[in-house]
């Protein structure tokens, strides 16, 4: 079952929803079912377009933001999103295997584990985290203000996360399996 809000198409859009749309068109090249059908309630989409645009102009980079919605939609299982940052990632030039590890909070680079950890550590428990988890992350080099920043970032993701599974748009990404993905072991 999906659509279980509508999306909101231009020509039946009132002039908020369509001024909206046509500024995520403008961003992204079209308008994803997620923003159509959050174009529904103007002001959730206005709220989601800023928190995206302000978190777009901070310290973390392009790279690490997309492996932050990565995790964090695998972590709330949430299908439409693991695809559609698969697919993006893929075209940031991640591997596969780089998107796998990154969908269980692994990577190479300790900076990038770290941080892939504590975002993890964050949703677990909604936001409480021990001192330990905490110490290393802060001894892997994450600063105050990335720690601020992966916080807004969570709460980013979790939106979209729960906005999709209650309105459960059709998805317009090529479909990733959303289950956990195993890694082989290497030989």
């Amino acid at each position: 079952m999906t659509d279980r809000l509508p999306p909101v198409t231009t020509d039946i859009a009132g002039t908020e929803q369509r001024a909206l749309l046509e500024q995520t068109e403008r961003k992204l090249g079209r308008v994803p079912n997620l923003y159509a059908a959050m174009a529904n309630g103007p002001a959730a989409l206005r709220g989601y377009l800023a928190l995206r645009d302000a978190l777009a102009g901070g310290v973390l980079g392009a790279r690490l933001r997309e492996q932050l919605a990565l995790l964090i939609a695998q972590e709330n299982e949430c299908g439409y999103c693991i695809s559609a940052h698969s697919m993006r990632g893929g075209r940031m030039g991640f591997s596969d295997d780089e998107l796998a590890r990154t969908r269980r909070a692994e990577a190479e680079d300790p900076h990038v584990q770290a941080v892939l950890t504590v975002a993890r550590g964050i949703v677990r428990s909604g936001g409480g985290v021990s001192d330990e988890l905490l110490a290393d992350v802060r001894a892997a080099g994450v600063t105050d203000a990335e720690l601020a920043e992966i916080v807004a970032h969570v709460a980013l993701n979790v939106l979209s996360n729960y906005f999709n599974q209650l309105a459960r748009p059709a998805l317009d990404f090529p479909a990733v399996d959303p289950a956990p993905p195993v890694i082989a072991a290497m030989s």
